[in-house]
């Protein structure tokens, strides 16, 4: 167990982070996300204020499902929060930050923060709607982006069918009453529990960005290649906007680039990458990949140097490492 957050997380179960990163991409796998918030924005002016503030389009999608958004710094359009929303009912949103973000995004966005009334469960992996479809039905049956109230022992819950492995899958959002009940069921289905390790050696095979490392204060969303969830033509626009159209007027002056290195030696967080023997960057996050077997990180480089950039070097403790300049995601979920 490792504080995060401001939570108590489980880091690795007895089988340990590489064995439940594998049953994850083989299988399926449990994790506790309860450290996730919830503001639940309701009323009748709910849209207009999520539209307004949020980068994303709600208009897009509609009652029923989920979106991934961004919450900019109104006066450098860097990510304060990434976010995703549940669209639960014609007046009401389940928004759901970071763990250490939660009292950021109920400041802006108004509403009511929820977190301790739910516990919220991610089973994941190509085997997990099938397990779960033993265990609550409804919610196994939830489609990708979708959002479905169910019931658990007699309590009212949601699913919807997002994560944040690469792998598909589906998270349900439970009362706490109730949550012990459920974990136990999911596992007594045949899904492994796993733990925070896991849970960001996927993410970063999948090259999802954790807030902190890929995001944060100084980063956008076109430094970290997600401007497809900027909406440019809503017409509410959104906090930041004008720092952002800044940004893209004057060029990106950086861009989140992946690489990998041979052997099982990982890059880590704030090891010097090296163009010419001249540091440029850190890496923001860096891993063993259970999957590829070798050390795979992520980087902002900047954008005069991308052109024909084909590989770095690391500076581990003092040894330089070549790395290669790699196409993302590093690991791609599989077809059905």
């Amino acid at each position: 167990m490792v504080p995060f957050g401001g939570w108590e997380m489980p880091l690795s179960y007895p089988e340990g982070t590489i064995a439940e990163h594998l049953a994850c991409r083989r299988g399926a796998v449990a994790f506790d996300v309860s450290h996730l918030g919830t503001v639940r924005v309701e009323g009748p002016d709910a849209l207009e204020r999520l539209q307004s503030v949020l980068t994303n389009d709600l208009g897009r999608i509609g009652l029923g499902r989920a979106q991934y958004t961004h919450l900019l710094d109104a006066a450098d359009a860097s990510v304060t929060d990434d976010i995703i929303v549940w669209w639960v009912d014609d007046e009401r949103f389940d928004v759901m930050p970071n763990a250490s973000n939660t009292a950021g995004v109920l400041e802006a966005l108004g509403g009511a923060d929820v977190t301790a009334e739910r516990a919220v469960i991610a089973v994941q992996g190509p085997d997990a709607r099938r397990l779960m479809g033993s265990v609550a039905p409804d919610a196994a049956a939830v489609p990708r982006f979708r959002v479905a109230p169910f019931t658990w022992d007699g309590r009212p819950a949601v699913a919807a069918g997002t994560g944040y492995t690469g792998e598909d899958g589906i998270e349900v959002a439970v009362p706490v009453e109730v949550a012990g009940s459920m974990w136990d069921a999911i596992l007594d289905a045949g899904v492994r529990p796993a733990g925070l390790g896991a849970r960001d050696t996927l993410r970063l095979e999948a090259a999802l960005p954790l807030h902190g490392h890929e995001l944060g204060p100084g980063i956008t969303p076109l430094q970290a290649g997600l401007g497809w969830v900027v909406s440019w033509t809503k017409p509410q626009g959104f906090r930041g906007r004008d720092a952002l159209d800044a940004e893209r007027a004057a060029g990106v002056p950086r861009h989140l680039i992946g690489l990998s290195t041979d052997g099982r030696q990982p890059p880590r967080t704030g090891t010097p990458v090296l163009v010419e023997g001249r540091p440029v960057a850190e890496v923001t996050s860096g891993n063993f990949s259970p999957v590829l077997g070798h050390g795979i990180a992520l980087a902002l480089l900047p954008s005069e140097l991308l052109d024909g950039l084909e590989a770095v070097e690391l500076d581990l403790r003092g040894r330089k490492v070549p790395a290669r300049v790699t196409p993302l995601p590093f690991v791609a979920k599989q077809k059905g």
